[in-house]
């Protein structure tokens, strides 16, 4: 009895901790939010996360054993430290440590079940059983936003600066045959975030199309006519600056570039309602349009559709269906229950 009982202790105090560690990165990642539920939801986990600190904390003590309070401070610490550190690292790979912090609390969470169960202890296996509970949906959770990371979709939290830097020099590395298409798709995102992105466009886009062009035959006519589209099309607006540059290119022989113009495009949702997978999009009302992306089952599909919402007429409730329907795939992929 002695050796559980003293495991008991240990596990209790390794799972208050890294619950510490867990609100504290729940703090910081709500300045990440995406949208204002995401930071409510956020804000919300936090609270439930001190909540079972101090659930355990009570029952570490209600068994004699003493509460460690130095651990769960450099818990925090140590959070704070890795918040700090990560801002160097893409935003995937700060979500999968996330990640793996939450296994590793399902895992003890499981094993002081196990352990409560054969101290017939009841009171402390309804404690692990909220634990486990907890830590399977915040598990699924991540695993849901990762993946949909992957497939291109609205993740809930935004790149910080420096991971959207570190993000593109990463996979440029590391993918050399992707690293143009890669750079627009971060650019593109990066554009929308601005109200008007024709100076980004001017100065940051200019090396996405100096990257696709290198590929091409004609590249170095492609990037002059290109700038030259750009310059006299400024005054007519973003769209049709992209489009004649686009046009420009590929007249020019660049096919690859245009490509690629056209693929920067549908990611800040410039390109014609004609060229979406939903016909007569740009005249559906709101009821139709959300009826119509639940019908769509490519991701890439979903994100000019996405795109081009958010760019023309930003209708919330068709939004939060595309968001939706990009968490439903995600899901999917990963093998999660809705």
């Amino acid at each position: 009895m002695t050796v559980s009982t003293t495991t008991i202790h240990q596990q209790l105090r390794a799972i208050l901790a890294m619950t510490h560690t867990e609100i504290q990165i729940a703090e910081t990642r709500q300045a990440q939010a995406r949208t204002d539920a995401i930071r409510k939801e956020l804000s919300e986990n936090a609270e439930k996360a001190r909540k079972r600190a101090e659930a355990i904390e009570a029952a570490l003590r209600d068994r004699g054993g003493l509460v460690d309070v130095v651990r769960p401070v450099l818990g925090r610490v140590g959070a704070m430290a890795k918040t700090l550190v990560e801002q160097a690292q893409p935003l995937d790979e700060a979500l999968l440590d996330d990640l793996a912090l939450e296994q590793r609390l399902l895992a003890r969470s499981t094993y002081l079940k196990a352990l409560a169960t054969g101290q017939e202890d009841t009171e402390l296996v309804d404690l692990a059983e909220r634990l486990v509970v907890a830590h399977t949906a915040t598990v699924n959770w991540l695993t849901t936003v990762l993946a949909e990371e992957a497939l291109g979709g609205p993740t809930a939290l935004r790149r910080g600066p420096t991971q959207w830097v570190s993000g593109l020099a990463a996979r440029a590395l590391t993918a050399p045959a992707n690293g143009a298409s890669w750079a627009i798709d971060r650019t593109a995102d990066f554009a929308r975030q601005i109200p008007d992105p024709i100076a980004v466009v001017r100065s940051r886009f200019a090396s996405a199309v100096d990257d696709a062009a290198d590929a091409a035959s004609r590249a170095g006519d492609a990037i002059e006519n290109a700038g030259a589209a750009v310059s006299k099309t400024v005054a007519a607006g973003r769209d049709a600056a992209l489009e004649a540059v686009e046009d420009s290119a590929r007249d020019n022989g660049a096919v690859g570039a245009a490509n690629a113009l056209h693929q920067l495009r549908e990611f800040t949702g410039t390109v014609d309602s004609a060229d979406l997978p939903i016909d007569g999009y740009a005249d559906l009302n709101v009821g139709d349009a959300v009826a119509a992306v639940k019908e769509l089952t490519e991701p890439a599909e979903l994100r000019v559709t996405l795109a081009y919402e958010e760019t023309h007429k930003n209708r919330q409730r068709v939004v939060s269906a595309i968001e939706i329907r990009f968490a439903e795939l995600a899901k999917e992929l990963v093998g999660i229950d809705s």
